[in-house]
């Protein structure tokens, strides 16, 4: 068997050993994470109160997983209720709930920031947060006051500090430092209402596991009509199309599947490591181009026609001139002067030297020294660098 095999294989038992030991040893950890997920049994899941649901709303609820501009776009409704519970939904959707609010329907909206479209369409509402570590929420009907809920894990600690004539408070948050503050608020709006709850935790599997909490969310939900009720949900049935869902979905899977690349990264990397063979040196590419303006400049220096290089410089000058300083060449009059000594701030006095350089290099009669072509050269790199 070949020594590098032996050295692979164990390295690969000792890790697999190690990934054993750590998974029996490994202790189970809660997620504290607010996901409201109807599926989730963790303390800020869903799951409860979707098991509960049903019974809550008389077997009147329908849970629907798309959003509501597709839904309502494909149903027409009679007058019903809305529940919305930590749901982002887009500007589209909200304006079709709107819209069936204003026919008469009514949205119960749980909800720890007031969504936009809705704030714009009632009026402004200022959300103010507190950062109290513990609160107890608490309806303002007085057959009521028995039922309340004690908030004493990561409360989101938001209400509403401005309250516009003819909106009723139907709720508070009651802290021991801070004076209470309204968390449940309904809206008129046309035919309908709107229901603003702004602590969604209440419904979470945390809450609703502990006596007598689950009265608070009755007490919350009877303010909505006998009627039938949509509740707006996110999706998380729908497959995944990733090939590899499967695998990483199971954690013995995983960690073997992690193993596999790793194992493999480490042989490619040492055989290529053992087996690469000589980078041969490569000569770059001459600049053939180069040798050809050098060669083009030796030609015009022999021959000595220092007329032809003149207008040629003069020539390359004015077609930069037009594309990088939008400037009409067509007359080298004082206009055109101006326009060149404001684009490129040199004084006026070379400018009108070089004008007339440029003149004399375009007129075929003129007679062209040496020294023409070196101060013509000199005068256009320094207008245009």
């Amino acid at each position: 068997m070949n020594k590098n095999f032996k050295i692979y294989a164990i390295i690969f038992v000792v890790v697999m050993i190690i990934l054993a030991l750590l998974e029996v040893n490994k202790k189970e950890t809660l997620n504290w994470q607010k996901n409201f997920d109807i599926h989730e049994k963790s303390p800020f899941g869903l799951f409860v109160f979707d098991n509960e649901a049903k019974n809550l709303f008389k077997n009147n609820l329908k849970k629907i997983d798309q959003t509501p501009y597709d839904y309502y776009s494909k149903h027409t409704k009679e007058p019903h209720n809305i529940v919305v519970i930590e749901h982002e939904i887009d500007t589209e959707s909200w304006k079709r709930i709107l819209d069936q609010i204003a026919k008469g329907s009514d949205a119960m909206l749980m909800v720890s920031r007031m969504p936009k479209e809705v704030s714009d369409s009632i009026g402004y509402y200022d959300s103010e947060i507190s950062f109290e570590e513990e609160n107890v929420l608490k309806l303002t009907d007085k057959k009521y006051q028995n039922d309340f809920i004690k908030i004493d894990k990561f409360p989101s600690g938001r209400g509403f500090s401005f309250i516009k004539p003819g909106v009723e408070v139907l709720g508070k948050t009651v802290e021991s430092k801070n004076n209470d503050q309204a968390n449940f608020i309904k809206i008129k709006l046309a035919k309908g209402n709107i229901y603003v709850h702004t602590e969604p935790l209440f419904l979470t599997n945390y809450y609703l596991l502990k006596p007598g909490n689950s009265r608070y969310a009755q007490d919350v939900f009877s303010y909505l009509k006998d009627r039938e009720t949509v509740w707006f949900v996110e999706s998380n049935d729908k497959p995944s199309s990733f090939f590899m869902r499967f695998i990483l979905s199971k954690p013995a899977l995983k960690y073997a599947w992690w193993v596999l690349l790793g194992g493999l990264v480490l042989f490619i990397f040492f055989n290529a490591k053992r087996k690469q063979r000589i980078v041969p040196v490569i000569e770059p590419l001459r600049n053939t181009s180069l040798d050809f303006v050098k060669s083009i400049g030796n030609l015009y220096l022999q021959e000595g026609d220092f007329h032809d290089m003149m207008a040629k410089k003069a020539q390359y000058f004015l077609n930069k001139v037009r594309m990088d300083l939008l400037i009409d060449t067509q007359n080298l009059d004082e206009e055109f002067a101006k326009k060149l000594q404001l684009k490129t701030g040199k004084p006026i006095e070379m400018i009108n030297e070089a004008i007339q350089l440029i003149k004399k290099g375009q007129d075929p009669y003129a007679s062209v020294m040496k020294e023409d072509l070196a101060k013509i050269n000199s005068l256009l790199d320094e207008i245009v660098n």
